[in-house]
């Protein structure tokens, strides 16, 4: 019952507030869906009802309240070399199996996974991501008139400019929507020969409807086409939807299920691709405006999808006639603000591996256009450079005791990065007619390879006449033991003072 209120708490807790804040979400979502759509390669169409299903999805099972979902750059990215190879049904197809992988995700509790994201990684997810915004534009600008130009230049004064105008409410409304407006209507006054948001594709002209499964063959040869597509969207949608959802929890002060909101966002978008959609996730900017401007529940979701798709129906003529160059100052303006320009300088100032980590993390990405690559090999790295610096951390250092004995103290972590190291540590030529002590009242044995890192020292003083004692593992190390060697293979002591 407590579940049951909470929930109903989300929704009815000042719903004008939240309303407004998502019409505020919706105005900022207008030109970016269908900039967005026009990166992928899809009809504008296609982006508008991914978004308005997205959000009711989300806003009853997503685990972030006031978390903004719809048709976001990242996913555009990832799907735009598919759908330019194999079609649009193709990318419905990968959105439903991109969905399902995001519901297993949830169900499995794998959420606790992006805890391994490093800052790196996801600075260099960040910087990758618009590097590739950017770089999407610059088709649209091959062979541009002196008019193209002219209005790229304006449109980014606008953007730019007009927040800065210390002028009462000028902020009410997003510069990115002004710079359409204005555009627009100029592009329209000077009868300039651009192309427009029409030529682009089909705009909605009703809600959306269902389209069910898309008319491919059920075969491997579909799968294959489909699997790696698939799981890059779902990748890059989780990762940018957990970033975001960390976001708000800053904001608001206040926890998200991140299991529930993985579970919400596959279900999201197996269902905006059964209405003819293309796959989203969570939209960093436009969620932090909607939290900005009072939305803290499930309502401001909702209500920013439903407008969008209402405003667009009734808009249509009008958003036909928005030329395309302005959806490309909008995407550079997104690209710059996506980039974490503060990373460059700190690629001084860091360790040098977390600097080696995102720029590796970059450089994948733009390599392979696949964000998920990019992700995979930074956290791969990651893992790798921790290992290293933890195994470092390993010492064993050897005195004589009062009666005679050779005591090796071991301190550190033993695992499958140091147990080598550990092994080297040891020389039992140097102990023959002489006691052993190997004192791990220091130490923890992590893994299997420690365990045969130990028994093989054990092993080699053996050899030579000598039987040492082992004194001093921890709990977890003589579990483990147990687990891995046979009874009586092994014995190790109390220390002699209790940790």
């Amino acid at each position: 019952m407590s579940f049951l209120n909470a929930e109903l708490a989300q929704w009815r807790a000042n719903p004008l507030r939240e309303m407004l804040a998502g019409a505020v979400a919706t105005f900022a979502l207008i030109p970016e869906v269908i900039a967005f759509s026009f990166v992928a390669g899809v009809d504008p169409q296609v982006g508008l009802f991914a978004s308005f299903v997205l959000s009711i999805v989300i806003a009853v099972f997503g685990g972030r309240p006031a978390m903004i979902t719809a048709a976001a750059g990242s996913v555009a990215l990832v799907a735009a070399p598919l759908i330019s190879a194999h079609g649009l049904p193709y990318l419905f197809a990968a959105g439903l199996l991109a969905g399902v992988f995001q519901v297993l995700f949830g169900v499995l509790r794998l959420g606790v996974l992006m805890r391994f994201v490093s800052s790196s990684v996801r600075t260099g997810f960040v910087n990758a991501l618009a590097i590739l915004i950017f770089s999407a534009q610059l088709p649209q600008l091959q062979g541009a008139t002196p008019a193209t130009w002219m209005m790229l230049g304006l449109g980014l004064l606008l953007i730019y400019g007009l927040p800065r105008l210390p002028l009462p409410g000028v902020r009410a409304i997003p510069s990115p929507l002004i710079c359409i407006v204005v555009l627009s209507l100029l592009a329209s006054w000077l009868k300039l020969d651009l192309p427009t948001v029409a030529d682009l594709g089909k705009l909605p002209d009703s809600l959306p409807h269902w389209m069910g499964l898309p008319a491919l063959p059920f075969d491997l040869d579909t799968l294959r086409i489909i699997a790696m597509p698939a799981l890059a969207i779902a990748m890059v949608g989780l990762l940018e939807s957990m970033m975001t959802a960390r976001v708000v929890d800053e904001l608001t002060d206040s926890p998200s299920s991140k299991n529930r909101e993985c579970t919400g966002l596959g279900m999201a978008n197996i269902a905006a691709g059964l209405f003819g959609g293309i796959a989203g996730c969570g939209m960093i900017g436009q969620t932090v405006g909607n939290v900005k401007y009072g939305g803290r529940g499930r309502l401001s979701t909702l209500f920013a999808g439903v407008f969008l798709l209402v405003l667009m129906v009734l808009l249509k003529p009008w958003v036909a006639q928005v030329p395309v160059i302005a959806l490309v100052a909008i995407m550079v303006m997104v690209s710059v603000s996506t980039f974490d320009w503060g990373s460059l300088g700190a690629l001084v100032r860091h360790p040098r591996l977390s600097g080696v980590v995102m720029l590796a993390t970059v450089a994948v990405t733009l390599g392979t256009h696949n964000l998920a690559a990019g992700v995979g090999v930074g956290v791969l790295l990651s893992g790798v450079f921790f290992a290293l610096k933890v195994a470092q951390l390993l010492q064993v250092r050897s005195h004589e005791d009062e009666d005679g004995s050779l005591r090796y103290a071991v301190s550190g972590q033993v695992f499958f990065a140091s147990a080598d190291a550990f092994i080297d540590a040891f020389d039992p030529r140097v102990a023959e007619g002489r006691k052993v002590v190997i004192d791990l009242s220091h130490a923890q044995l992590w893994d299997i390879t420690a365990v045969a890192a130990l028994e093989k020292v054990v092993s080699r003083y053996r050899h030579h006449g000598v039987k040492p004692r082992v004194l001093g593992l921890d709990r977890h190390g003589r579990t483990l033991l147990r687990r891995v060697l046979r009874e009586g293979e092994l014995a190790v002591e109390d220390a002699p003072a209790a940790r």
